[in-house]
């Protein structure tokens, strides 16, 4: 079995609760959605093996976890089994990056993650379907392991959006971190809309966070 892969990189961590930390990232490629903002669209892709894979993780030295990441890593559940399994068993930590959709798949690799960073895709943000139903679904397999969510925010992201995630957020788990993200490049035409929306979380005691993409700013991947 072999998976379709864009990269294989060591770098930090630039989004969420684990900005700074030292990762490989592992980049699946194909997402089951069109997000207006993304910014990991991908052309080409190489097919790897486990063997590959881990022997190039391995060359990479010592870092805090390994980042499946894409994409949308999901959807190669079965290669994805296989390498957060085979993970685990060499002592790696793994962090998985998703869109929160596909929970499902999610229940057949939950016991071999142990970071889940979940994003929730704002139809207002992403200009795609509404998603409210399964993104709740996944998140409350989620919480078996470690998980925090987060959004991007743009400039046509309604309160209307956030107001749902914030019940999503309160209904599953009060005190789940919730990081909101501006946008790259629109941060400084973003600023009072973040406040607002940080305001507006802190008043239904959301634990939340305005995190800007550090990766960006560094100027690295």
């Amino acid at each position: 079995m072999k998976a379709k892969l864009v990269e294989i990189f060591k770098s930090i961590q630039g989004e969420g609760l684990y900005q700074g930390q030292e990762q490989v990232f592992v980049r699946f490629y194909g997402c089951n959605l069109k997000c207006s903002f993304c910014d990991t669209k991908s052309l080409f892709y190489t097919k790897e093996d486990l063997f590959c894979i881990m022997e190039k993780i391995n060359d990479l030295g010592d870092f805090h976890s390994v980042s499946l990441t894409g994409g949308e890593p999901l959807l190669q559940i079965e290669f994805l089994k296989q390498l957060a399994k085979t993970l685990k068993e060499n002592k790696r930590k793994v962090y998985l990056e998703t869109n929160g959709v596909l929970y499902q798949n999610l229940r057949e690799i939950i016991d071999f993650i142990d970071i889940i960073s979940m994003d929730f895709k704002l139809p207002t943000s992403t200009n795609v379907k509404i998603l409210w139903k399964e993104h709740s679904k996944f998140l409350k397999i989620a919480l078996k392991k470690e998980v925090f969510v987060k959004a991007v925010i743009g400039l046509n992201t309604s309160e209307q959006d956030l107001i749902e995630c914030i019940h999503i957020i309160k209904k599953i788990k009060s005190d789940l971190f919730f990081v909101l993200q501006p946008q790259n490049p629109y941060e400084k035409q973003l600023k009072s809309k973040m406040e607002i929306f940080e305001k507006i979380c802190q008043q239904h005691k959301i634990n939340v966070k305005i995190m800007f993409q550090l990766h960006k700013k560094l100027g690295i991947r």
